[in-house]
């Protein structure tokens, strides 16, 4: 059975409870390794792909992660589709703990993170106005529901670099701009999945209000960790129930993201980039 969905784990989210038939399997790409090894199984009659994104026992900074070596493994597993979960602060009051956004739209507040397979003589510029699939973001939302989660569809996730969180000024700024959650990794992931013409949706778990919030301070260690142990107990739910959801083949732009992307003339692009990305490009550029 083939692979054509893809799972990434995120803070307390490192295993899939209902995954069946397993059989780990580690992948090597052109950019180094990913996070670690890939747990291969049966979901809900789909054979999945799951990815923990910090690695085993949580051991990779979010500025540290290989985020082109993860993708690029994905798509060498034939996914077509990634359900990613990850944990979040709230900007907004009525995103409480423990609820779930879907969002449609990012900021990016990183630094020097690599975000793209291309350079090395291949220039790609691909669309990104709407930087994940509707369609897989729809399918989660409605699990996430489905499974008794209090959802909010859309939205803004700021990515920020960490691993240090906010300023309170930096949270107040955030809320001044009108975003709605904030973490540390998901955009890397949404643009190199686009690249890789992967549709990508994210389960945003917030675990806490950001700084900004008046009982900020009085939250502890503990109160966020027992969060996140049930926020992840819900996402499991939530994306098992979306894997039985997805059905038949796509419909969407994701699949088709690089048709007018590639600029340079294929004559010259290095034949070392071109067998490198060959799982990417190969359908329009030999």
């Amino acid at each position: 059975m083939s692979i054509h969905i893809g799972i990434i784990g995120g803070s307390g989210l490192y295993d899939m409870a209902e995954l069946t038939d397993r059989e780990e399997r580690t992948v090597t790409t052109p950019f180094g390794d990913p996070s670690g090894p890939f747990f291969i199984g049966t979901l809900r009659g789909k054979r999945v792909a799951f990815l923990a994104r910090h690695g085993v026992g949580h051991r990779i900074l979010p500025s540290d992660l290989n985020f082109r070596a993860n993708i690029y493994a994905f798509k060498a597993l034939g996914v077509e589709r990634i359900l990613s979960a990850s944990a979040v602060g709230s900007l907004k009051e009525e995103y409480r703990p423990l609820d779930i956004l879907v969002p449609d739209q990012f900021f990016d507040r990183t630094r020097g993170r690599i975000s793209t397979f291309f350079g090395r003589g291949l220039v790609a510029h691909i669309a990104f106005a709407h930087p994940v699939c509707g369609e897989l973001s729809a399918i989660a939302a409605d699990a996430a529901s489905a499974v008794g989660a209090t959802v909010h569809r859309g939205g803004t996730y700021v990515n920020m670099e960490g691993p240090q969180f906010s300023t309170l000024a930096e949270s107040r700024l955030y809320r001044s701009w009108g975003m709605d959650v904030i973490g540390m990794t998901n955009l890397q992931e949404a643009k190199l999945a686009r690249e890789a013409e992967i549709c990508y949706a994210t389960l945003a778990l917030v675990t806490d209000y950001d700084s900004w919030h008046p009982e900020h301070d009085s939250v502890t260690v503990d109160i966020i960790v027992a969060n996140l142990l049930r926020n992840a107990k819900t996402a499991q739910r939530a994306i098992a129930e979306a894997v039985g959801r997805i059905d038949g083949a796509r419909t969407c732009e994701c699949a088709n993201a690089l048709r007018q992307a590639l600029i340079t003339q294929p004559q010259y692009v290095p034949e070392e980039t071109k067998r490198a990305l060959d799982i990417i490009i190969g359908k329009y550029m030999k």
